[in-house]
């Protein structure tokens, strides 16, 4: 028998729709609006056409940012992916030990960006900072206010600490939803360790690690709160990622048509790349 199909379901989710087109379509039709104009002051707009968005791209300073925000989003990739999937092979899948290791990497997630971002600014502090008064005392010239290598590390060490729990809980859900019978016949075999993870889990888990690496890659090419906070995009702009950018374009130089080009650009450009991760995922994953 067919299933029975009830279209008036979608007037449950009607408020959401509504709810989401207020706060995101009018929000976004506002920036376009301000990429295409320009203004002298006293709200009086004329056209501009095309020429903050020539300008972005002619820019070495949106390119410079563009390409630290390459670096930093694939060295997270290259970290936190092959992390999390190694704690998760090694979390515990029966007894006691399963919820207290999903609190424990849950822990980190619930922590609001600001508030990480300030405990890593204290933490690196080599004045009151555990970890920085502690590398200095073992002979390590460790300074993040004043050294782009050691800002550098301090916001990539910060961002997998906060993170690969993610990547952890993800990984951890599609590895307990393989059934047993995998493993009993793998035994049977007498398959080996990297066998079992190479035929058994990680085609198993191909689809969490394409939502893992989509997510990681999308929020750590948008990241702002946490480098904010800890560098203020310092020293100097070696840690001025582009959605730090584009706030002191918007907010310090209030040059709002060239930021709402720059943000449009942004976009586009997230989308393009997390398109191209979906689609090589995707591609290898059907493959197999």
């Amino acid at each position: 028998m067919g299933r029975t199909w009830n279209n008036k379901a979608w007037f449950m989710v009607l408020p959401v729709l509504l709810l989401v087109a207020f706060s995101a379509i009018i929000p976004l039709m506002t920036v376009v609006n301000y990429s295409v104009q320009d203004t002298f002051g006293n709200n009086v707009f004329f056209w501009a056409g095309a020429e903050w968005f020539e300008e972005i791209l002619n820019s070495d300073r949106f390119w410079e940012a563009m390409g630290r925000n390459l670096v930093f989003s694939a060295i997270i990739l290259v970290i936190e992916i092959p992390l999390g999937i190694f704690i998760a092979l090694n979390m515990p899948k029966k007894g006691w030990g399963v919820p207290v290791c999903l609190v424990l990497m849950a822990l980190p997630l619930l922590i609001p960006w600001n508030v990480v971002g300030t405990i890593w600014q204290v933490f690196g502090r080599v004045d009151i900072g555990l970890l920085g008064y502690t590398l200095r005392a073992l002979g390590f010239d460790y300074n993040y206010v004043n050294d782009p290598f050691d800002a550098w590390i301090t916001v990539i060490v910060m961002d997998v600490w906060h993170w690969t729990s993610l990547v952890v809980l993800l990984c951890y859900a599609g590895l307990v939803s393989i059934p047993d019978a995998y493993y009993q016949a793998a035994k049977i075999d007498g398959a080996s360790r990297w066998a079992i993870f190479r035929y058994i889990q990680l085609p198993k888990m191909n689809r969490v690690l394409l939502i893992a690496v989509l997510l990681r890659f999308m929020d750590s090419f948008m990241i702002y709160t946490e480098p904010f906070v800890v560098t203020g995009g310092g020293p100097g702009n070696t840690t001025t990622f582009l959605s730090i950018d584009l706030v002191k374009l918007a907010i310090g130089e209030f040059n709002l048509g060239e930021a709402a080009a720059m943000s449009i650009v942004y976009f586009l450009i997230i989308m393009l790349l997390s398109w191209v991760f979906y689609t090589v995922m995707t591609a290898y994953d059907e493959e197999r």
